[in-house]
């Protein structure tokens, strides 16, 4: 077994319950507070999440695969039963309306290629947005609701990067949603979604372009969906890039940043890396920008906010862990079966 493996395996049982030394459920991966996560849920997701990949992995991939991805189902298995007791499912309502911005972008005979590509029918895709839908909706009330920026925070942060608001040439402020055709085990955005081909990644990069169009939160949209490990958990913020720099990296790509305005996103680009969609969110001339300029104080608050919303995302699922009574049958198997090798 890998050496990659042996961390993910210890960590799985040692968050076990005590309980968890039962004999494992045949067809069960993990319970979580009594509600199960079978090993046909897993299965499902795992398709879904690697169906498309071109190398079929190895035997320690596709374990830490499944290790990693039950992780993540016991995660959101956590926090949808917290939005159960605080009434905070998805409606119906919501959920077709979900549903009917993800179709948009194909046809139907292109739409249904694609969830029988990841073994998914039409009710376990809308189960699916049921879930994402009321988890959000938990965090929005939990977390971000009661997120509040002081003044002097804001004074503070200026004091201490003060150097950073000093422009030697204009700037644009830009940030990114990028999807990859690669498979790429860094690839942590909330979601845990990632495609795997260049086919996935083109209608991925579309869908999420009607969507941002459409009006949804471009941070919140990068920190699902976005493939870029640097920048997902920021909202996609790639900073402030010097007209230069764009132009080094390349002409045509600045060209088009140059044409879009402040809030404009722009198509979809296609890149060395991959697809690209950037949104332009200011620009800024030469000079220093001092702590009076709205924008600066703007500026500021957003960043504090997203440092304030990733950090007590991350408490807020500590503590829901630490209260819940999950027991992972998975782990306990592969243990079980390593130690027999």
């Amino acid at each position: 077994m890998s050496k990659r493996l042996i961390p993910v395996l210890v960590a799985a049982i040692f968050t076990c319950s005590p309980g968890c030394r039962k004999a494992p459920p045949p067809n069960v991966s993990a319970l979580v507070n009594g509600r199960s996560i079978t090993n046909a849920d897993l299965d499902k997701q795992h398709q879904f999440q690697f169906g498309q990949m071109s190398e079929k992995p190895s035997e320690d991939q596709m374990t830490y695969q499944k290790l990693e991805l039950l992780r993540t189902m016991i995660d959101n298995e956590i926090m949808l039963q917290r939005a159960e007791k605080l009434n905070l499912m998805a409606t119906d309502a919501e959920v077709d309306a979900k549903f009917t911005e993800l179709k948009t972008p194909y046809t139907q005979e292109e739409f249904q290629k694609q969830l029988q590509a990841r073994n998914m029918t039409v009710e376990d895709l809308k189960n699916q947005l049921r879930r994402d839908i009321s988890i959000q909706k938990l965090f929005n009330k939990e977390i971000t609701s009661k997120i509040s920026i002081t003044d002097k925070e804001v004074t503070d942060f200026y004091g201490a990067n003060k150097t950073s608001f000093h422009f030697p040439e204009p700037q644009v402020h830009l940030a990114q949603l990028l999807v990859t055709p690669q498979p790429d085990p860094n690839v942590r955005n909330l979601k845990g979604d990632k495609a795997t081909t260049d086919e996935q990644a083109r209608k991925k990069i579309l869908l999420l372009e009607a969507r941002a169009k459409g009006g949804e939160d471009f941070a919140m949209l990068a920190q699902n969906f976005s493939e870029d490990p640097n920048t997902a958990a920021n909202g996609g913020d790639l900073g402030f890039i010097g007209e230069s720099a764009l132009e080094k990296a390349n002409p045509e790509l600045r060209r088009m940043v140059m044409s879009l305005q402040p809030g404009q996103i722009s198509q979809p680009i296609r890149t060395q890396e991959g697809y690209r969609i950037l949104r332009v969110i200011s620009r800024e001339p030469a000079g220093q920008r001092e702590l009076t300029d709205p924008r600066v104080q703007q500026s500021i608050r957003d960043q504090l906010i997203n440092r304030k919303d990733q950090l007590l995302r991350a408490v807020y699922y500590e503590i829901a862990r630490n209260e819940a009574k999950v027991t992972n049958y998975h782990a306990i198997r592969v243990s079980e079966n390593w130690g027999k090798k």
